[in-house]
């Protein structure tokens, strides 16, 4: 189901290769240097193990518990630096979209429009999105179930444009936890669209009382295994070189040094289930 990505990814790699694609990258652009660092390094692991490779990373964070929060440095700086990852390193890039005016403006730099989660429902996000020709990853609602994605794809296909993502990162479980529901997966890529797992944001423990979500980065390999095994066609992973000094989301991050070992894990499962 990938292969058709490739028409429409400059640069999307190893397409044929059999293996699940992968996104990946740091939660927000805090700098050139370490946006050139993650993406050099992720793309020197994909390449080897011949796992097609979108880089990502948010231009300014939206979405915060905190008023004094870590927001960004900048959204055509942040904006810039994605688009030299992209030309530097040769790989296409993804970034999160919060309001209908940014679409336009993200997809002179990026080559994936991202919906957040609480955003998916947004008609006119959506069709802000569709219209700018990109591809369109919609992350599924933790709210919300995997059929009920059947009108994200649809809001975006009726508007000219079929190039949809699905992603999932969880289900809200009472007030301070997410729980993933693997039946997602193949109720979402029914629709005829690639569908992957947002295997960090899953691990999140949000609404925590000091207003810094929470996560549980132990977990990152069980939900990362679960997905490949159950078709997931890519995966969503955060990665920082230290994640403890992240200036968002450090919680439920994977540390860089510990991506090529949980890769080829990965890329064994994906073989054995094929």
């Amino acid at each position: 189901m990938i292969e058709a990505l490739a028409n429409v990814l400059p640069h999307f790699r190893n397409t044929n290769s059999g293996q699940f694609f992968l996104m990946a990258g740091p939660c927000v652009i805090e700098g050139e240097d370490m946006a050139l660092r993650i993406a050099e390094r992720v793309q020197h692991i994909t390449d080897k193990l011949q796992i097609p490779f979108i880089f990502k990373g948010s231009y300014r964070k939206a979405n915060r518990s905190r008023l004094d929060s870590y927001t960004g440095i900048g959204d055509e700086k942040a904006l810039r630096i994605l688009q030299k990852v992209s030309r530097e390193i040769g790989v296409p890039t993804v970034t999160d979209i919060h309001e209908s005016g940014e679409a336009a403006m993200a997809a002179e730099y990026v080559d994936v429009l991202q919906i957040p989660a609480f955003l998916c429902r947004q008609t006119d996000l959506l069709i802000a999105a569709a219209q700018t020709g990109k591809v369109v990853n919609v992350k599924k609602g933790q709210f919300l179930n995997g059929e009920s994605m059947q009108f994200a794809v649809d809001k975006i296909r009726q508007s000219g444009n079929e190039h949809v993502l699905l992603t999932d990162r969880g289900n809200s479980f009472g007030y301070s936890d997410l729980v993933v529901d693997f039946r997602n997966l193949p109720a979402m890529r029914a629709f005829g669209v690639p569908v992957v797992m947002d295997v960090t944001h899953s691990l999140q423990r949000p609404n925590q009382s000091s207003g810094v979500t929470g996560g549980q980065p132990a977990l990152i390999e069980t939900i990362a295994k679960a997905a490949i095994a159950v078709g997931a066609d890519g995966l969503f992973i955060e990665t920082h070189p230290t994640p403890a000094t992240a200036k968002s989301d450090g919680a439920n991050m994977l540390v860089l040094d510990q991506l090529e070992d949980l890769l080829v894990k990965l890329t064994r499962v994906r073989e054995a289930v094929r």
